[in-house]
């Protein structure tokens, strides 16, 4: 099986290395990832600057190619100028740090991942829910099961899993849940400073507020150590029934 592989922590990030190092040894397995770290850049894409691939190399082997543009740049410039033949699997990760309820609008792992859908191509986005150095053994062991699973169920390219990893000890793993988005909200602190010329510039900062834990949700799966694997579509759509309600009422 042909894996692509990207993140948004850079092609230099350990995550994305760890993984590589796990699955190069029983898949094909391609590396196109940014040139710098693109965390919370969604599904931008670059179109007033060019866009450049480089090689990378890691340890003295050839380890991939990186893009000095977002995950979602990636994607394309792979499937375009890299790839010699489509793969038939997109990883995204392995973020440093959760994705979940509305974090995936944010996320440019999680936009990589949709990208791939888009392009009817089976994907998956992974995170580890740490935000503190943690170890990714656990993780990359889980993503080879999973990715072996999948590769005897590959009929999914109109959605993608976005799989989320607590950051606790294996043994104090619970299993794993499907689960559905958290309603979630980040609350803005723009915190306002003055540069040396006496002209403010701001920092964010805030945290998020969880407007709805339902015990089926990601972060309640995570919250209670357990591996959170949610379905998504990239079809934002509401529903038949929502839609047919506001036919009535607007129409």
């Amino acid at each position: 099986m042909r894996i692509l592989i990207t993140n948004d922590d850079g092609i230099h990030s350990e995550g994305i290395y760890e993984l590589y190092k796990t699955l190069s040894k029983t898949f094909n397995v391609c590396v196109c990832a940014p040139e710098f770290e693109q965390s919370s850049i969604g599904h931008a894409i670059t179109v007033r600057s060019p866009l450049r691939i480089k090689e990378v190399y890691k340890e003295s082997q050839f380890f991939g190619h990186c893009v000095n543009g977002t995950p979602v740049d990636c994607i394309k410039m792979a499937l375009s100028s890299v790839l010699n033949c489509k793969p038939d699997l997109i990883i995204s990760g392995i973020n440093h740090g959760a994705n979940l309820g509305s974090d995936v609008l944010y996320s440019g792992t999680v936009a990589a991942a949709i990208e791939g859908s888009i392009m009817g191509i089976p994907a998956v986005a992974v995170s580890l829910a740490a935000y503190e150095k943690y170890s990714f053994e656990f993780t990359v062991g889980f993503v080879l099961k999973l990715v072996k699973m999948l590769e005897k169920n590959i009929g999914f390219q109109n959605i993608l899993f976005n799989v989320n990893i607590p950051a606790v000890c294996e043994r104090q793993i619970q299993g794993v849940r499907i689960t559905k988005q958290a309603r979630s909200v980040y609350r803005e602190n723009f915190v306002k400073r003055l540069d040396p010329r006496g002209k403010a510039y701001y920092w964010l900062r805030g945290k998020v507020e969880w407007l709805e834990k339902d015990s089926d949700s990601d972060i309640a799966a995570i919250e209670a150590n357990y591996i959170s694997i949610s379905p998504l579509r990239f079809d934002l759509t509401v529903d038949k029934f929502d839609l047919e309600n506001l036919n009535i009422q607007l129409l």
